[in-house]
Order: structure tokens, then C-alpha cells, then sequence
């Protein structure tokens, strides 16, 4: 396999890097940014994939899943966020725990074999410890049966605040009222300079970070993100990339890292346009190169599109997400690709890229092959 691909590399910079793979050694820095500066795309693929597959074979996951958004009223001032409205503004909405359950009935019964709730939302300048606590009580014993994945980092910071409690009694509390794990949003890039310029109320790289090893300190698996196509560079990727290896072995409680390309509509970032197929592939492919003790990489087709995330998963991604149903934040920055993929669709893309349908719960237990 090895002579194989470098009879085919026609960027000599990669063979340092293609022998480290092939010996399972570990990419530095320095090999993160040669494979961003790369444009011998098909070998980034093969490279990628081939890390995939040692990993999880010719599986490629998905699941049934929903996001429910409780409310776009924020105190935030993220200059990338489309999403967020002031308390009064035109569109500017609140869930009531009756309509967040009304909305889970509806679709269940849309979408049979439903096993995970996505939620996260605003920072709420009226919503107290309370609230954000009684939504994960009032899902859970509603619907017993289905797992939780909510509220990002920077929610857990401002529902600690709120409470005036530490990171670890937050955390305990909604583990105890049903929390079943943490999404990744929020990671944005670490890079101080980048987060000043983007996001400069935001909770910093480190404090995402170390609320996330909390989390799995207290059993919880979480995801992580990287927000890029913005204003980053391939040293901010790169380091990104690095300091999330870096927290995966401490605590080995990341399950998925999820690349999320930028959409610039309606943003406050000047000059931003959407990524290219390109760039989003390389991403895909450097990022499982890269982090070798991730078990997956996330091909998130409602910001990819389906085309790209369907292609992507020859490039180092095994999983598609899932049905999602109702994913607002990316809607309002310009996503193109949709909110809502029947679960017949996601099998079809996954076995037209050459791979085996896996339909997963939220912690990768398996529920289905479609072989």
C-alpha cells in the first residue's frame, strides 16, 4: 500500500509524512501544515481514508437525531453568528418547556426510531440556573427513552454564572437531571489573536477546553468543533487541531471532532465568503490525519452539503451526522444544504461513497448495519 500510493505523490513534501503514517507515528506541527499547503488533493484522500478505515473499517455512522433551539435571544456578541437576536428584536423568540415537548412529540412521531436531542441556544439574559436546568429535567422525563446532548461549553460557563456555582457542581446537577452528553459547538478557533477578532466575549480556547475534560471527568462524553473559512490561518487549524490531541490524551472523553465550515451570511466578519469543496476536504483529511486518537470525524452535512460530505467520506470522515430536523443557527448564516435528511437518503449517500451504513445512538453504540 505504501509504494502503491508514493508512486502516485506528486508533492515531495508528503513522504516524510506518508512514512510516519505507515509507521504509526505520531504527525507533528510542522507535517499539519505541510498537508494544509499541499495540493496533491488525491493523496490528502487516500491518506485520509486510509486512516479512517484503520480505525473503523468501511463503517460509516449515522443516526436519528433532532435539534431543538430553545431560543435565539443572546448576550453574546460573536461577530460570526448569525443567529442571535436582543430581547424585542424582530424575530426574536423563547421556547416555553411546554412548546419544547410539544415540539419532541411532533417529531417522534415523524421520525420513528428517534434517539437523541440536540439542544443548545442563546445565552438568555432573563434565564437562571433554573431554567436551563428544568429543560433537561422536563425532556428527560418525558421522553425517558432518548438521549440528551446539550448545552455547549460556553452555555454550561453562563449556567454556572447564572447559578453561582462552579463548572463541577453545574455539571452534576445536569447530569442528574438527564444530561447525557455535551455537543461541541463553541470551539470556534483557539487562537487568542482569532478569537479577539471573531469572538472576543467568548469563553477562551483553554476554558472550552478544561469544561470539557470536566465533563468526561464526570463520565460525560463530548464532541468537538473547529470553526473554519473565516479569518484563521493553517497555523491556527494546525494548533487548534494539536491542543485538542493534547486534551483527547488526558482524558480520552472526545468521541467525534466535527470540522464546521464558515457561512457568511448575515455574519459581522468583512470580506468572509463561503469555503470551497477544496478546502473543505483538506480539512477533513488533515484533521483525521492529525488526530489519531479521535475514534471519529464528523462530515456535518448541513454546513458541507450533502455532495461534499458524501465525497468526504473518502477523504477520512465515517460519520455523516444524522436526520437533524430543524437546525436553525446555520440556516441563519446561509446553509444551503437544508435542515432535514430522511434517514433513506443518508443510507443511500453512504453506500454510494463505498462504505457500510451504521445507524448509532449518540455514544457510537450500534443499532443497525445496512450491509
Amino acid at each position: 500500500m505504501e509504494e502503491v500510493i508514493l508512486s502516485l505523490v506528486k508533492d515531495k513534501n508528503l513522504f516524510s509524512i506518508i512514512e510516519k503514517i505507515f509507521y504509526n507515528k505520531r504527525l507533528t506541527f510542522e507535517d499539519g501544515i505541510k498537508l494544509f499547503n499541499s495540493f496533491d488533493l488525491p493523496i490528502l484522500g487516500l491518506l485520509g481514508n486510509y486512516a479512517a478505515e484503520k480505525k473503523n473499517g468501511k463503517l460509516a455512522y449515522f443516526n436519528v437525531n433532532v435539534h431543538i433551539t430553545p431560543t435565539n435571544i443572546c448576550i453574546g456578541t460573536c461577530k460570526f453568528c448569525a443567529f442571535r437576536k436582543k430581547k424585542g428584536e424582530d424575530g426574536a423568540y423563547e421556547l416555553t418547556i411546554e412548546k419544547i415537548l410539544e415540539k419532541l412529540r411532533n417529531y417522534k412521531e415523524q421520525n420513528p426510531g428517534l434517539t437523541e436531542v440536540h439542544i443548545v441556544g442563546g445565552l438568555h439574559p432573563d434565564w437562571g440556573y433554573t431554567e436551563y436546568i428544568e429543560i433537561i429535567r422536563a425532556v428527560k422525563e418525558s421522553f425517558p427513552d432518548i438521549h440528551i446532548k446539550a448545552y455547549t461549553a460556553e452555555e454550561i460557563k453562563y449556567i454556572a454564572e447564572k447559578g453561582r456555582k462552579s463548572i463541577e457542581e453545574t455539571i452534576k446537577d445536569l447530569i442528574e437531571v438527564g444530561l447525557g452528553s455535551i455537543p461541541g459547538g463553541g470551539g470556534e478557533i483557539f487562537k487568542k489573536e482569532v478569537r479577539k477578532k471573531i469572538c472576543p466575549d467568548k469563553i477562551s480556547g483553554e476554558e472550552y477546553l478544561k469544561i470539557h475534560k470536566t465533563a468526561h471527568r464526570f463520565g460525560l462524553k463530548s464532541n468537538a468543533t473547529m470553526l473554519f473559512g473565516h479569518i484563521e490561518s493553517y497555523k491556527d487549524r494546525v494548533d487548534h487541531l494539536l491542543k485538542l490531541r493534547e486534551a483527547q490524551d488526558e482524558t480520552g472523553g472526545f468521541q467525534t471532532f466535527i470540522p464546521l465550515a464558515f457561512h457568511p451570511l448575515n455574519t459581522k466578519i468583512p470580506g468572509a465568503t463561503y469555503t470551497t469543496g477544496v478546502d473543505e476536504l483538506k480539512t477533513i483529511a488533515v484533521s483525521r490525519l492529525l488526530l489519531d486518537n479521535f475514534s471519529h470525524i464528523k462530515a456535518y452535512w448541513i454546513m458541507l452539503g450533502e455532495k461534499v460530505a458524501q465525497i468526504a467520506l473518502q477523504f477520512g470522515a465515517d460519520d455523516i451526522d444524522g436526520t437533524v430536523t430543524e437546525e436553525d443557527i446555520t440556516q441563519a448564516a446561509g446553509a444551503k444544504a437544508g435542515e432535514y435528511m430522511p434517514k433513506s437518503r443518508l443510507i443511500k449517500l453512504i453506500k454510494e461513497a463505498g462504505k457500510i451504513p451504521v445507524e448509532r445512538d449518540t455514544l457510537y453504540n450500534v443499532i443497525k448495519i445496512y450491509d
